[in-house]
């Protein structure tokens, strides 16, 4: 239901465009940035390593950021903190404006000839009543619609980039201001950085947000299982997003590939689910259960899914407000991706947003390199 006047509180207080708001609630209240020596003076040394442009977390923005940068001819260190690329997750979609990122940056192609385009969408009740189904290029001509598998997405981002881009193992351990306005990166494997730009693209629980004062994403009230559904003889289903709708849940299932669908489950759930579930087969138990009288096809998909695509995530956002979030950059610290706006994945935005960060970003910072 959309938010009317009527239904916002009671003011007490201003932000910068002197509209007034209510007692901020906890659920979008910015934490306090860590307070810092503004007198500390940080110098290249024998331990200190130099850079000009250090990038936390080799995701999606992570390296999309890298790879605009260096067709810009402006390199960068992508540090990761696992020990490689991580390559779990299923599938996400991609609309025109992330497509239009990856012909921006010169991968697109390379994507489009794995994955189907997806013509349009169809909306079912539980019981199988069609509800609602309309085509993509009905709504836009020039509208573009791809599940694209998450692990390929990686490999094809880093493959554009040269083999000591990436340095894997090297998580962060505490992030410091410097009075010239370098940072120093001090890693939980005793390396030390001292950078000049530091671009934040560590994820939903970002260190680096939080650093900067963001408060943490708040769960959105519900939780999702996905997975992926493997036809080694070929998937059965045409080239649509196909939506199931119940009392407090929903599903879905879309093709990737010839022989591969994505699929997810997303239901109501408590704040406080109990202790997170890692054993595939109990996880595949509990997603048949929730939809266990709804269209055979999505039982067979989860009974087809590898243990390894199959996963149960609590699904979490954070709200981004006019004049009372925190701004998106510190000094020459700045955030991209996930870190910055953690969204849910019916918005169908995550990556997307992600990949137009990274363009809009290198822009930037080519132009203010340039000048």
């Amino acid at each position: 239901m959309a938010m009317t006047t009527s239904h916002m509180p009671r003011p007490s207080f201003y932000n910068s465009q002197g509209i007034r708001f209510s007692q901020k609630p906890s659920w979008f209240r910015a934490q306090p940035r860590t307070k810092l020596n503004p007198s500390v003076n940080i110098k290249a040394s024998a331990g200190v390593r130099k850079e000009d442009i250090v990038i936390v977390g080799a995701g999606i923005a992570g390296l999309a950021t890298a790879v605009s940068l260096r067709r810009l001819g402006i390199g960068s260190v992508v540090l990761e903190q696992a020990a490689s690329l991580r390559t779990g997750g299923t599938s996400l979609t991609l609309f025109k404006n992330g497509w239009r990122v990856l012909d921006a940056i010169g991968v697109a192609d390379t994507l489009r000839g794995q994955f189907l385009e997806i013509q349009g969408m169809a909306v079912n009740s539980e019981d199988g009543r069609e509800l609602r189904s309309f085509k993509f290029k009905d709504e836009d001509q020039t509208q573009e619609v791809r599940a694209v598998e998450r692990r390929i997405l990686l490999e094809t981002l880093a493959n554009e980039l040269p083999p000591e881009t990436v340095r894997f193992s090297s998580k962060l351990g505490k992030i410091q201001s410097s009075e010239n306005g370098e940072t120093l990166l001090q890693l939980t494997n005793g390396t030390t950085l001292l950078a000049k730009i530091v671009i934040g693209c560590d994820g939903i629980r970002s260190p680096i947000a939080k650093w900067m004062g963001f408060s943490e994403p708040k769960y959105a009230g519900y939780s999702a299982f996905r997975g992926l559904g493997v036809y080694p003889d070929g998937q059965p289903f045409a080239a649509n997003v196909n939506y199931i709708y119940g009392r407090g849940l929903r599903a879905g299932y879309v093709p990737v590939s010839p022989t591969k669908v994505y699929w997810f489950i997303c239901y109501n759930s408590p704040s406080s689910p109990g202790p997170k579930i890692t054993d595939p087969a109990l996880l595949r138990k509990q997603a048949k259960e929730l939809v266990n009288n709804w269209p055979e096809e999505l039982i067979r998909l989860i009974d087809l899914s590898p243990d390894e695509t199959i996963s149960k995530t609590l699904l979490v956002d954070r709200w981004l407000w006019p004049g009372l979030s925190p701004p998106a950059s510190t000094g020459k610290v700045v955030l991209v991706g996930d870190a910055w706006h953690p969204m849910t994945p019916n918005l169908g935005q995550g990556a997307c947003c992600a990949l137009e960060d990274s363009v809009i970003l290198t822009k930037k910072l080519a132009n203010a390199i340039k000048s």
